[in-house]
């Protein structure tokens, strides 16, 4: 059976290409006074165009171009125009074979480019690659780090199929770790409520996942009480506390939604250990997402309610606009009750001068301060609580 492909055609396609960006060109191209001076020792224009061009492709995308290929025409005359040597001059080059191979030796000895070999780097590859496969199951966004990884070791390129192998293999590997961490814990009681959420619910044709999965159609009391009976059950399953922290995010996201896709049927042949972790995933998520629900359900409930009591005029200050309800909010109320008790703690608290409290402040800080003189009826009085 072959392989499931991790990328795109278009994903294919776009891995290894060359922009024809002015940018670019500059950044990934241009020749330093080395570079000029090494390819100044080939002989014939045609052979110096022809180096400096396998010279560029092994710096980047990282590959040797095939003797087959034609150079990005846009590569092409940005070197040809450094070089001073006209694009045509291509066509001669490397009539010889020998040729080409003789420049192919000099380029890795002197640059230090090494070809793939699979014995000596696809393992290492797959194992560089497991800590972002642990985030993220992306086929482009591993294969773009690969690429990456193998330039700055100045590793030649493999095949595109040899790199998605690579990548595939460091997925797989991920997916075990990432079963072992969510199952990690796990105790007998936890695997038997998990198991029973795969079988169906009583009285009903639906089996117990499907059922807490379910989201509420209407904002009524009905709805949040059968939501409410969901969030108790999947609090009795009882998972480990903080067992979702020790996987990432998408991770966690993605298994949880590969699982809410499937039937009960299908999640009952996986190996114990991919079914519990898919398990575990569906219930941290189904979990967050009940509670999302239960307040949504409660503010749309609260809502209602206020717009009915509006539009029969038993809320005060409360009307309907086109754009909702809208409430004045209402003035501070104090009991009398209240109010009495306040004036009378107020006339029990000593009268003292504003200036007298100022001279007291500025004295305690140790400033030094001149007031005016008012005269005694000018000075208002305030309460001070000693």
């Amino acid at each position: 059976m072959p392989r499931r492909s991790i990328l795109l055609a278009a994903e294919r396609q776009s891995l290894l290409a060359i922009s024809d960006l002015k940018d670019d060109l500059i950044q990934h191209y241009t020749l330093s006074d080395i570079d000029l001076a090494l390819i100044q020792q080939c002989r014939g224009t045609h052979n110096r165009l022809g180096f400096a061009i396998q010279l560029c492709y092994m710096r980047h995308p990282g590959l040797v171009l095939a003797s087959d290929s034609a150079p990005f025409p846009p590569l092409l005359q940005w070197v040809a125009d450094q070089l001073k040597i006209p694009v045509d001059a291509w066509h001669l080059y490397a009539q010889r074979a020998e040729t080409r191979r003789e420049h192919l030796l000099v380029l890795q000895s002197t640059f230090g480019f090494v070809p793939f070999k699979t014995q000596l780097h696809h393992a290492v590859a797959v194992q560089q690659l497991q800590a972002l496969a642990a985030q993220t199951d992306k086929g482009i966004v591993l294969a773009t780090a690969l690429v990456d990884l193998l330039r700055r070791q100045h590793i030649l390129l493999p095949t595109l199929d040899v790199l998605e192998r690579i990548c595939a293999e460091a997925i797989t590997v991920a997916n075990r770790q990432v079963y072992t961490i969510l199952t990690h814990g796990l105790s007998q009681y936890h695997l038997t409520q998990l198991d029973g959420l795969l079988v169906l619910k009583t009285g009903t044709n639906q089996t117990w996942l499907a059922w807490l999965r379910q989201s509420p159609v209407k904002a009524n009391s009905v709805h949040m009480n059968a939501h409410i009976d969901r969030l108790n059950v999947l609090k009795r399953i009882s998972l480990p506390l903080g067992i979702e922290r020790h996987t990432h995010q998408n991770r966690l996201l993605k298994i949880a939604r590969e699982g809410g896709q499937m039937k009960a049927a299908d999640l009952a042949k996986f190996e114990p250990q991919r079914r519990y972790a898919t398990l575990v995933a569906l219930v941290i998520e189904t979990q967050a997402t009940v509670i999302d629900e239960i307040i949504d359900l409660h503010d749309r409930i609260i809502g209602k309610l206020f717009a009915g009591m509006a539009r029969c005029n038993t809320l005060p200050e409360a009307v309907i606009t086109d754009s909702g309800l809208k409430i004045t909010p209402l003035d501070a109320v104090i009991p009398s009750a209240a109010q009495q008790l306040i004036d009378q703690v107020a006339a029990r608290l000593p009268q003292v001068k504003i200036t007298e409290l100022l001279l007291e402040v500025a004295n305690g800080l140790g400033l030094a301060i001149s007031l005016p003189i008012l005269k005694p009826a000018s000075l208002p009085k305030i309460s001070r609580c000693c």
